[in-house]
């Protein structure tokens, strides 16, 4: 799913001081995509969760769940799932240098230490 600007074309004054969202608006779509492609999949299943949550979980089965808003209620929503997004990849990432830093602690003390005596 790509960041579609279309629906954040209100005139509120926030946006013309919004750094980010200009930013965003500059970048290529290719970019973009591969930026949200990134992302693993339990990155993408907790920022699935977390809308759900926001939104409300729609029952499974025959029901027609329609669910209303504003444009700016919506590019909230999409604000906080890509800042939950960029923080949980974030996240990701020191786990993943923790582990290797710890493994090669381990590693590094398991060479340097002496034999026990008999």
């Amino acid at each position: 799913m790509i960041f579609n600007f279309d629906f954040l074309n209100s005139e509120t004054q926030e946006q013309h001081y919004n750094t980010l969202m200009q930013y965003l608006r500059q970048q290529h779509p290719d970019v973009l995509a591969q930026i949200a492609q990134s992302a693993s999949p339990e990155v993408k299943q907790i920022i699935s969760q977390n809308v759900q949550g926001l939104v409300g979980v729609l029952p499974a089965g025959d029901f027609n769940v329609k669910v209303t808003t504003d444009k700016e209620n919506l590019a909230h929503l999409l604000a906080s799932a890509m800042m939950t997004g960029y923080f949980l990849c974030q996240m990701e990432k020191r786990m993943d240098l923790e582990e290797k830093l710890t493994d090669s602690s381990i590693s590094n003390h398991s060479l340097t230490e002496e034999p026990p005596e008999l």
